[in-house]
Parts: C-alpha cells; sequence; structure tokens
C-alpha cells in the first residue's frame, strides 16, 4: 500500500527529475537568458525552488539547511542576503543569480543534496507527523502536510517554467 509519504516523497522526485531534465546538456550560455526582458532565468528558477524546498524542509524537520550546511552559499557566491531564497526579489535579482558558481553542474549538485535530505525527513515522518501544525500565522494553521504540498506545487511550477524556457530558449538559438 502506497502512503501519503511514500505520494509525497515521489513528487519530489518528479521535481528533481524535471530539474535535471531542464539542465542536461544545456549551453551554459541559456541559463542566464531571458525569454522576456523581466522572465525569470533557468538559473533563477532551479536557484530559487531549490532554496524554497530548502528553506521549507529545514525549517520543517528543525535542521540546518542545505545551503549553509553544505556550502553551497559559498559556491555560489551570490550577492544576496544567507538567507535569500528569491521571494520578494526584483526582475533586477534575477540577472544576479549568475557568475562563476552558477553552472548547471552547481544548480543540479545542490538540488540534489536538498532532494536528499528532503527524501531522508520524509523516510523519517510516520503519517501522524503531518498533521503538526508548522505555522500558526494563518487560518486555518498550517500543517507540514500542507507545508510540503505548497513546496512540491510551487517547485513543480517553476521546473516546469525552466523546461520552458529552456524549450524557447533553444528554439529562438
Amino acid at each position: 500500500m502506497t502512503t501519503s509519504i511514500d505520494i509525497l516523497d515521489d513528487g519530489f522526485g518528479r521535481i528533481r527529475d524535471t530539474v535535471a531534465a531542464a539542465l542536461d546538456g544545456i549551453d551554459p550560455g541559456l541559463l542566464t537568458v531571458r525569454v522576456d526582458p523581466d522572465a525569470n532565468t533557468i538559473a533563477w528558477l532551479v536557484w530559487h525552488l531549490t532554496r524554497v524546498q530548502d528553506d521549507h524542509v529545514a525549517d520543517a524537520a528543525g535542521s540546518e539547511q542545505v545551503w549553509h550546511a553544505g556550502g553551497w552559499a559559498e559556491r555560489f557566491a551570490l550577492p544576496f542576503a544567507p538567507d535569500a531564497t528569491g521571494y520578494g526579489q526584483s526582475s533586477a535579482d534575477v540577472g544576479r543569480v549568475a557568475g562563476p558558481g552558477v553552472t548547471a553542474e552547481s544548480l543540479l549538485g545542490y538540488h540534489d543534496a536538498v532532494r536528499a535530505a528532503t527524501g531522508a525527513y520524509l523516510r523519517a515522518l510516520d503519517a501522524a507527523a503531518l498533521d503538526r501544525v508548522v505555522d500558526e500565522n494563518w487560518d486555518p494553521p498550517v500543517t507540514l502536510a500542507v507545508r510540503l504540498v505548497s513546496v512540491l506545487s510551487d517547485d513543480l511550477q517553476h521546473a516546469g517554467q525552466a523546461a520552458y524556457a529552456r524549450g524557447a530558449l533553444e528554439r529562438r538559438a
């Protein structure tokens, strides 16, 4: 029998698959090109979706973010506050997810590390844990299940956007 935790883990695995496909063999120059002057870049989309997953899952797990623990912040060397996730960033900020530390390999490496941490966290849970309230600032309060589905939904959308952007940019080239 498939459990709700198995379904969540499968969903996070699908994000990883979509991210990997969007980055596989990509021309490095396309990572920071925009399909429209204010569109999000592939690099920003993958960085952001991974940062959100890392931030939210680490918060729920009570653990350190992979971004910090794994030295990814230093490797990427982005000009943002250490805990930036991309929320509320301007179009100019989107363009700052660039530089020597931002490669398809580093984006996928960071994503794989976050995916591994997410999977380990999910496998340590039982179904009852999904009912735990993780945010009382909402009415109704947000449970762990709702938070994880929210991250899953947001990440799948951004991964799809990255895949779309790659296809659109490659057709223009």
